[in-house]
């Protein structure tokens, strides 16, 4: 897709995120289902801030895979980027009405982009919404320039969160957790373990990452937590527990 093609807006830069944003962010995220709007508005607006703090975005051709209803795309054309919006689920891409033209239904493993044709390959939140992490990887590194980089965040399977609307239940099975909500709302869950949702670990996150030549890792830690946290991720075991949300941003090599 020609990037002249696609719209801008102001650019700039922001400064790095402070401790204090941390904590407002996990505050929000703890009232993610009661107050979605607030959540979502102010993870992006932090993904992005993150994102700048390797790259100024002002003119870059950003892809946002599994975004949703749109809202990390808007903060990335906030911010002077140029966002394609990639999402897999009518529902979700409709949900706050019809999507600009730069938004698609598309497949995380078959992004309708070339290789290496974009400077960020973004995706939140989506990892543990994949049966293949390694394959869902494979393709975001694909269509990444060199030097550009890629995004990534998820939920940990064994953290109190990693259920999703079925936590904490999730400890006693992801099937078993689902059955209960069905029993006591009388209605699947949206995220039903085994379909859109999976056991992700952060162990086996970091390990598909780490040992890629293709690719250097520039930012690795919790992603809801101050940056000082990030030695959490070096505790085999108590990471999947501590951990929360894993964000890793990698960089492609040449």
């Amino acid at each position: 897709m020609p990037t002249d093609a696609l719209p801008s807006a102001a650019s700039g830069t922001r400064p790095a995120p402070r401790p204090a944003a941390a904590f407002r962010l996990l505050a929000a995220f703890a009232r993610e289902q009661s107050d979605p709007e607030r959540f979502y508005t102010l993870l992006a607006r932090d993904s992005v801030a993150l994102v700048e703090r390797h790259m100024n975005l002002d003119k870059r051709l950003v892809v946002d895979v599994g975004g949703g209803a749109g809202y990390f795309a808007a903060a990335f054309r906030d911010r002077g980027a140029q966002c394609v919006l990639v999402e897999p689920d009518p529902a979700e891409l409709y949900s706050h009405g019809v999507p600009g033209r730069t938004s698609v239904i598309g497949d995380g493993y078959w992004l309708p982009l070339a290789e290496a044709s974009v400077d960020v390959c973004f995706a939140c939140n989506v990892l543990e919404h994949v049966k293949d992490p390694a394959g869902f990887i494979d393709e975001m590194i694909r269509v990444t320039r060199p030097g550009g980089l890629v995004y990534l965040s998820a939920t940990v399977w064994l953290s109190p969160w990693g259920g999703h609307e079925t936590a904490p239940f999730h400890y006693l099975g992801g099937d078993y957790a689902a059955r209960r909500y069905l029993r006591r709302h009388g209605r699947q869950p949206k995220n039903l373990f085994g379909e859109p949702m999976f056991p992700l670990r952060a162990g086996r996150a970091l390990a598909l990452v780490r040992r890629r030549v293709d690719v250097a890792v520039v930012e690795d830690r919790p992603r809801y937590y101050p940056r000082w946290c990030r030695f959490l991720i070096y505790l085999p075991g108590l990471r999947e527990l501590l951990t929360w949300n894993l964000l890793v941003i990698l960089r492609r090599q040449a």
